[in-house]
């Protein structure tokens, strides 16, 4: 087996300069070893890939809770592969609010040769180029805003560059996905929308109710972000899902869906069948509603993943259960224990890489695709 895969070796150098001559002799090599060894054999050269494919690609992760960052987050980050995310940050009224974006400015800065504010798309490239990670800041929440439109403005000057409308409550701007009712946008939710656009602050309807993400999609004259959720059609009667209708009008103007990698959504019978294989699934489907150019991944937890940074049943999943309703379907443990490491969007790609994708395909849900969305949505 050692001299096939030395021979292989050399094979493949030459295969560039003699395309048909390395075909007809890997096919010699194959046929000289069993059929398991040439199937491990191409597996092998797959992965090796995909590996190669990863490290080049830009890899964008739609949603990371940011909190605690510390050294453990660093290691974790230089071992992902990633080139930028879309930071979470502690919200609540103004004052704290404008205080998160402050401190994680600071670690930035901080952090020169690893860390680079991100307020526009060619950001994201600059870092890639530059073997950084683009960091761009926003809340799950539109609670700093204290009904006040022209702290929109206060926050965009801040640094701020995406913010979700609703959590899973009602708040001023409409309903949240868990809300008992299910009202669209109010009048102030709508100039809340026109200001965002105009500013070139990302719309973010991820914890958004039924009709609130309708109107979101609706009223917004620039594309729209799903940042982190999961198809309705696979996981049904969630209320953190968005159907197909939704799914396609937001790729009809342009948005982006990220596939949250928290387990229990992806999923209702975590450990049995709901495995890294229906995380992909909900990929394809999501690709097959709005297009290629309009799905992109996301955690929805720390870089680290949840087991590393200390996610127990008693501190994780007990509070869970009165913070949220039971149409939530919390489950313990949370994650896919192939997402839930630093790693985890490498495992994606080798799945999406199995299914048939293309090369051009992959990298475009690793994060081509936040690229594009960026650069339609934030001012230059």
């Amino acid at each position: 087996m050692d001299t096939q895969r030395r021979n292989l070796a050399k094979l493949l150098s030459l295969g560039a300069l003699f395309p048909a001559q390395a075909a007809y002799s890997l096919n010699n090599i194959l046929e000289s070893i069993p059929a398991d060894s040439s199937r491990q054999l191409l597996q092998t050269l797959g992965e090796k890939g995909i590996e190669k494919l990863f490290k080049k690609a830009v890899v964008y992760d739609g949603l990371v809770i940011s909190r605690n960052w510390n050294e453990d987050s660093f290691k974790a980050l230089a071992e992902s592969g990633y080139t930028g995310f879309n930071a979470s940050l502690d919200s609540g009224k103004l004052e704290k609010s404008l205080k998160s974006i402050e401190e994680w400015k600071q670690i930035i800065s901080n952090n020169p040769d690893r860390l680079l504010l991100t307020k526009s798309a060619d950001d994201i490239v600059t870092a890639k180029k530059e073997d950084k990670v683009a960091v761009m800041l926003g809340f799950q929440s539109s609670r700093m805003l204290e009904g006040t439109i022209k702290n929109l403005d206060t926050l965009y000057e801040a640094g701020m560059r995406w913010m979700q409308l609703t959590y899973n409550s009602r708040n001023l701007i409409g309903d949240g996905s868990t809300e008992r009712t299910n009202v669209g946008l109010s009048d102030y939710g709508v100039e809340v929308v026109e200001r965002m656009n105009e500013l070139g602050i990302i719309i973010d309807l991820s914890h958004c109710g039924k009709q609130t993400t309708n109107d979101g999609i609706e009223f917004s004259k620039s594309p729209v972000s799903i940042n982190h959720s999961m198809c309705e059609a696979l996981h049904k009667k969630h209320p953190r899902s968005k159907t197909d209708e939704q799914i396609k009008a937001m790729a009809d103007k342009g948005g982006i869906i990220g596939i949250i990698c928290l387990g229990y959504m992806i999923g209702p019978n975590l450990g049995t069948d709901t495995t890294l294989e229906t995380y992909v699934d909900h990929i394809d489907h999501a690709v097959k509603i709005g297009g290629i150019d309009h799905v992109g991944v996301a955690a929805d937890f720390a870089i680290q993943g949840l087991e590393a940074t200390g996610a127990t049943r008693e501190n994780w999943y007990v509070p869970r259960l009165t913070r949220f309703k039971p149409s939530y379907k919390v489950q313990w443990p949370p994650w896919i224990p192939e997402l839930d490491k630093p790693d985890r969007y490498l495992q994606v790609a080798k799945i999406l890489d199995k299914r048939g994708y293309s090369t051009g395909d992959i990298e475009k849900v690793l994060g081509q695709n936040w690229i594009r969305f960026n650069k339609e949505v934030l001012k230059p």
